[in-house]
């Protein structure tokens, strides 16, 4: 039998665990937007996040490459929490799991962006 996308978000949500809107807001951390940039644009940015698109994320998640983020890789191996945002939880799910992975303490947000704004957590101005 194969797997769905839903299988994969799942198991990467039982493995990381999740984390609630408000908590990843009023946590020390990184909020790491795993949108792509024309969402940004049509649904707004979380503000104070770092974003990183999925497609990018292992490139610049690794703190010994080149192509490696300081404003995300500062959080790697546990030095802080990284709660991960995307429009509705999937991709932020299968981006935290990875990030577990490669030595980060990550969870995503639950219900991504959707429920950051029905908490009436803020947007980049």
């Amino acid at each position: 039998m194969h797997k769905t996308m839903q299988d994969y978000v799942a198991e990467a949500k039982a493995t990381t665990g999740v984390v609630a809107p408000a908590d990843a807001h009023a946590a020390d951390g990184v909020i790491l937007d795993v949108r792509e940039t024309g969402e940004l644009a049509e649904s707004g940015e979380v503000a104070g996040a770092v974003h990183v698109p999925r497609g990018f994320l292992e490139a610049r998640a690794d703190p010994s490459a080149e192509s490696a983020h300081p404003p995300l890789t500062r959080a790697h191996g546990g030095g802080m929490p990284v709660h991960v945002l995307c429009a509705s939880g999937a991709r932020a799910a299968l981006a935290a799991r990875t990030l577990t992975e490669m030595g980060y303490d990550a969870k995503p947000i639950e219900g991504g962006l959707k429920a950051w704004c029905d908490h009436g957590l803020p947007l980049k101005d």
